[in-house]
């Protein structure tokens, strides 16, 4: 399951002819299962789910089950992708 979350920041410094503008977009992904199915026993294992899978649509309960492994999605790793993208274009300057 992939998220995308996206900024938009114009950035006024004062400067009258030219503009500068960045965006930054943020990928979140849910990787490899960490829970310690073992840790009533004092033992360490591990299902070996490689990737979240959502058991249901956004915004439901089912959202937050991997249907994989049946583990709540605070059990994947985290991972998150951050991209900057600066555009700016020259000062014009009218004689």
């Amino acid at each position: 399951m992939k998220k995308r979350q996206v900024v938009m920041k114009k950035d006024c410094t004062g400067r009258k002819n030219s503009s500068t503008s960045s965006s930054m977009v943020r990928t979140v992904r849910y990787v490899e299962c960490q829970k310690n199915h073992a840790a009533n026993i004092g033992g360490y294992a591990v299902d070996g789910c490689r990737e979240f899978m959502a058991s249901g649509d956004e915004g439901t309960n089912g959202a937050l089950l991997c249907a994989a492994c049946g583990c709540h999605r605070n059990f994947h790793r985290r991972e998150v992708e951050t991209e900057v993208v600066c555009e700016y274009s020259p000062p014009t300057f009218n004689d």
